[in-house]
C-alpha cells in the first residue's frame, strides 16, 4: 500500500517524556520515519508538571514540524490544583479548542484517524471526522479515564456517574476499531459493549536496544544523593494522586537505619506535599530529582537496585503503568503493587520472578516486597527476556502499521488483535 495519511488527535504529546505523551510522540515519529504522512493535533506539553513547558504558550494555536511530523497545538486550561470539576474543565478545554482543527482535516482527507485517550471529550469529533472524510477510526485506550476517576472516588455515584458511563459506551461504539495496551483492558472494553472483532492489542513498548546494554553509574547515583555502598530504591515517573506515593515515605521511614536510599525522580501535582512529608519526618534517606534527560534514562534505571511501581487499589487495570516497560527492558528488579486478578497480577503469576507483586495500600507488604526484591540481585533476566520478546519497539510498531494497512484495505477479519 502507498503512503497513508494518518491523523493523531490526543491530549499528550512529545516533548513530554513520561506517560501517554511519550508513546504518542514515538508512534507518530516512527510512522513518519517509515513512510507515512502524519499530522498531530494536541496541546502544549504540560505533563507531569501540570504546568505549560517553555517556550510553549497556554493560549493561542501553534504549529511546528517535529521529526517529520506536522504538529498543531491547541489552547489548554491547566489547573494549578486538581479536582473533579477542574479535571473535567481541563479535558473539555482541549475538546473545544481542537474542534475547528479536527473538522478542518476534512479537506486533508486522512486515511486513518487515531485518538489516544484520555480525552474522551474529543473522541466524538474524531469519530465524526472519520465518517465525513471516509477515514478509518481507531480509539486507542491508554487510560480508562472514567474508571480511573471512579477508582479514586471521583463522581462515581448518581446522575454524573451514570451519564459518564453512557457517554463512554457511545464513544467506544462509534469507532471502527478500539485498541488498548493490555489483555485485561481488552476484556474491559468487551464488558463496556465493544465487540471482540473490533479489538486490537497494541501494548506499550520499549526501545530494548537502547536499554539492554545500559550500565549502572556511581557518578549518577551520587548526584541523586545515594552514598557509595548504599542500595538505591527508585521511583521514577509521575507524582500524582493515583500512585499513593505516601507509601514510599512510610517504607523509607521503616528502613531509616538500613543501608537503603530512596530516590523519587519526576514531577506532578503531588510532589510538593510528598516533599513536605519527607521534611516533616526528617528522613535523610529520601531524595528528590526532576525528570532526567532522555539519554540518561537507561543509565538511571540500570543504576537502581530496586524499582517501585506503586498504585492505589482499584486503578491497576484501568491504568497500566508505562514506566514498567523500560524497567523490564533494562532488566530491573521491581516491586509492583497490584491485586492478584489484575493485568499486573496475572503477569507476575505467569512469569515467575518477573517482579515482586504485593497488595496495594499495604505498607507491611511493600516493606517485605522490597526486602525480597533486594535479595534477588540487581539484574532480572526474566524481565529482560520478556521485554526483548514481547515489547520491543520495532516489533510492536511494525505490527501496528500492518494492522492499520489491513484496516484501510478492509482486509482485517474478526479477531484482529495483533
Amino acid at each position: 500500500m502507498a503512503e497513508m495519511k494518518v491523523l493523531i488527535v490526543g491530549l499528550n504529546y512529545s516533548p513530554e517524556m513520561t506517560g501517554i505523551g511519550k508513546y504518542t510522540g514515538e508512534l507518530a515519529e516512527w510512522l513518519a520515519l517509515n513512510g507515512q504522512n502524519v499530522k498531530v493535533i494536541t496541546t502544549p506539553p504540560y505533563y507531569p508538571q501540570w504546568n505549560i513547558q517553555e517556550p510553549y504558550k497556554r493560549f493561542g494555536y501553534q504549529h511546528e514540524q517535529l521529526n517529520g511530523v506536522d504538529v498543531y497545538r491547541c489552547p489548554l486550561y491547566v489547573p494549578r490544583r486538581l479536582s473533579s470539576l477542574k479535571r473535567i474543565m481541563h479535558l473539555l478545554s482541549f475538546a473545544l479548542s481542537s474542534f475547528p482543527l479536527i473538522i478542518g482535516q476534512i479537506f486533508w482527507r486522512p486515511d486513518v484517524v487515531i485518538n489516544p485517550v484520555p480525552s474522551l471529550f474529543s473522541s466524538p469529533i474524531c469519530a465524526l471526522l472519520a465518517r465525513l472524510s471516509g477515514a478509518k477510526s481507531i480509539l486507542h485506550i491508554q487510560d480508562y479515564e472514567i474508571d480511573a476517576m471512579f477508582g479514586l472516588g471521583m463522581a462515581s455515584h448518581g446522575l454524573v456517574g451514570k451519564s459518564a458511563r453512557i457517554f463512554e459506551r457511545m464513544v467506544l461504539r462509534s469507532f471502527d476499531r478500539v485498541s488498548t495496551i493490555s489483555r485485561s483492558m481488552m476484556n474491559r472494553a468487551v464488558s463496556k459493549g465493544v465487540s471482540e472483532d473490533k479489538l486490537i492489542f497494541f501494548p506499550n513498548w520499549s526501545d530494548t536496544s537502547v536499554f539492554r546494554d545500559a550500565k549502572s553509574s556511581e557518578t549518577l547515583r551520587n548526584r541523586l544523593g545515594v552514598a557509595t555502598g548504599k542500595k538505591m530504591i527508585l521511583y521514577s515517573g509521575n507524582i500524582g494522586e493515583k500512585q499513593g506515593l505516601e507509601q514510599v515515605v512510610d517504607a523509607a521511614e521503616h528502613f531509616y537505619e538500613s543501608p537503603y536510599h530512596f530516590v523519587i525522580v519526576g514531577d506532578g501535582a503531588g510532589k510538593e506535599s510528598l516533599r513536605a512529608l519527607v521534611v516533616e519526618r526528617e528522613l535523610k534517606n529520601v531524595s528528590f530529582s526532576p525528570l532526567l534527560e532522555l539519554d540518561e534514562l537507561p543509565i538511571l534505571l540500570a543504576s537502581a537496585d530496586c524499582h517501585l511501581v506503586i498504585q492505589r487499589k482499584g486503578v491497576a487495570d484501568a491504568v497500566l503503568p508505562s514506566k514498567l516497560t523500560n524497567i523490564m527492558a533494562v532488566g530491573g528488579t521491581a516491586v509492583i503493587t497490584a491485586e492478584a486478578n489484575t493485568e499486573l497480577g496475572i503477569l507476575c503469576s505467569k512469569y515467575v520472578d518477573i517482579a515482586e507483586r504485593v497488595e496495594p495500600e499495604n505498607i507491611d507488604a511493600l516493606i517485605a516486597g522490597i526486602e525480597v526484591a533486594l535479595g534477588r540481585g540487581k539484574f532480572n533476566y526474566v524481565a529482560a527476556n520478556y521485554a526483548k520478546l514481547n515489547i520491543d519497539k520495532e516489533k510492536v510498531l511494525s505490527n501496528f502499521l500492518l494492522c492499520m494497512k489491513s484496516i484501510v484495505a478492509n482486509d482485517l477479519g474478526a479477531g484482529g488483535a495483533l
